[in-house]
């Protein structure tokens, strides 16, 4: 039977309140990128960082998976095969779904890293500037996520991945941030089915054998249970 990679963005999650960078209002739209979402900025001023990643973490601890994550909790349970789920997103809201063994490419927002020996830990709900490491006891640690020009994690795993799947979907991602908006491409040189679930089209829907639109609540359960009546 068919291994499916399903890749998911911030659009999976904005449906359980969780806003994207393109949102009005919310979170990113207070804050540049470059203060907030950099080395660079966090080097500048770590209490403003801190400040922004303890607001994400109490928003996305009260958050409720929907029924996209709930979809695809099931479609890892039920499919006959592989069903490998990369995010690009922070939260746990796959987890909280059912969803096992999630790849969180940009890490997480329940994880605290220390910059200078690399040692993770469970971050609190508040982290602050000078916080010792439990390790080393540099007073280093950070966000245990990928900011812009950060590598993302498990790069190696994922492309094995894409190098043998039979099905790949990308759902709720605005297919602009690379490396993630190349995976397509990765996927179908494997011979992959290839397939776009988007409020929208994005940038890249091109790329793609069949592009779906519309909310994530409805478009993904909706294509999950197509999948399974197939496999019956």
């Amino acid at each position: 039977m068919e291994k499916i990679v399903i890749l998911t963005g911030a659009g999976i999650s904005a449906e359980s309140g969780l806003g994207t960078f393109r949102d009005e209002d919310g979170l990113w739209a207070q804050h540049r990128i470059e203060d907030v979402a950099t080395p660079e900025g966090f080097a500048r001023n770590p209490e403003l960082v801190h400040a922004f990643y303890n607001a994400r973490r109490v928003q996305a601890a009260a958050a409720k998976p929907n029924p996209a994550h709930t979809a695809l909790a099931r479609l890892q349970r039920h499919w006959p095969s592989e069903v490998v789920i990369v995010t690009q997103n922070v939260d746990s809201l796959h987890e909280a779904a059912g969803a096992e063994r999630v790849i969180h490419m940009h890490g997480s927002l329940a994880g605290a890293l220390c910059a200078v020996c690399d040692h993770r830990w469970q971050a609190p709900t508040e982290m602050q500037s000078g916080q010792p490491c439990p390790v080393c006891q540099v007073a280093a640690g950070r966000p245990d996520v990928v900011w812009f020009g950060e590598m993302p994690y498990f790069m190696d795993e994922i492309f094995d991945h894409l190098d043998s799947t039979d099905i790949f979907a990308a759902i709720g991602t605005s297919g602009q941030v690379y490396p993630a908006a190349g995976f397509v491409q990765g996927a179908r040189r494997a011979g992959a089915a290839t397939v776009e679930i988007n409020l929208d089209p994005s940038d890249g829907a091109s790329a793609f054998d069949q592009v779906v639109t519309g909310p994530a609540t409805s478009t993904v359960p909706s294509w999950v249970e197509n999948l399974l009546a197939k496999a019956r």
